[in-house]
């Protein structure tokens, strides 16, 4: 085992990944009425999703603790990547960064590189499959980490939300607009910076037209796309995702596509019926 890829639960698994001892997932906790949930492979998206919809607070989320990521970097593999998500959005990319500081101190020529994703979910996918991809290469871990960086900055992040009631329980919405834009049925088109923050492009009234304005986002903004895979995640709705997929197709041209359901923190973020697009 050359390398090793740790990749925290924001960002969904390869279905291939799951039994792939190269691929170590470090679980966040998400909490919802003062009940802790890891989100690993013993996540309930459905029960999770009556729970927040039940809840008239927000869900939370922890991040994985240093020790924990330097436990998944103490391991035999020559090279270990991390990824986390955008450390706007959370404080595991910091964890990641002082787990792999911890190792170093009893380690100090071992080759670790943590990842900030400026992404989340499907797009933290990509990043473990281009690591991947450069290590089947033969590249060299100085190459990995170059290649990789590169790439990160070359993505772009986009998400239709079916329901703005997590935003305003987190208090990114007011009660009063989000009872407007509920009533209007208005959703917002959003997207991330290159730094990794939130940011809204554009808004429709209603799903379908929100979805329409995303897509000619993502084919406006795509550059040297039949080189770049397309990801898509979507939470509980596979249908919805794959009119997405063949839209962007009709568009542009990709390498492949990957399409997930999300996990728990995506889940979180995205609710019920949300979907991200990245590539």
């Amino acid at each position: 085992m050359n390398y090793k890829i740790v990749i925290d639960s924001c960002g969904e698994l390869l279905e291939r990944w799951k039994t792939d001892e190269r691929i170590e997932r470090a679980s966040l906790i998400l909490t919802v009425e003062g009940e802790d949930i890891v989100d690993d492979e013993t996540f309930d998206q459905a029960e999770f999703l009556r729970k927040v919809a039940a809840s008239p607070n927000c869900p939370k989320s922890s991040c994985p603790s240093p020790e924990r990521y330097m436990e998944a970097y103490d391991c035999e593999a020559e090279h270990v990547y991390a990824v986390t998500l955008s450390s706007n959005l959370s404080g595991s990319y910091n964890s990641a960064v002082l787990g792999r500081n911890l190792l170093l101190e009893k380690e100090p020529n071992k080759q670790i590189h943590v990842f900030d994703s400026c992404s989340a979910s499907v797009g933290e996918t990509l990043i473990a499959m281009k690591i991947e991809e450069c290590e089947e290469q033969g590249m060299t871990f100085d190459q990995v980490v170059e290649t990789v960086e590169e790439y990160i900055q070359s993505q772009n992040t986009y998400f239709v939300l079916e329901s703005l009631e997590t935003l305003r329980k987190n208090g990114r919405l007011s009660n009063l607009k989000a009872f407007v834009a509920t009533a209007l049925k208005i959703k917002p088109v959003m997207g991330a910076t290159p730094e990794g923050t939130i940011i809204q492009l554009d808004q429709a009234r209603g799903i379908n037209k929100a979805l329409v304005k995303m897509v000619d986002y993502v084919a406006k903004g795509a550059k040297n796309s039949k080189d770049k895979i397309l990801g898509i995640s979507h939470c509980n709705c596979p249908e919805r995702a794959q009119i997405v997929k063949e839209a962007i197709l009709e568009r542009i041209p990709v390498k492949d596509v990957v399409v997930l359901d999300t996990a728990g923190v995506s889940s979180m973020y995205a609710n019920d019926g949300g979907v991200i697009v990245v590539i």
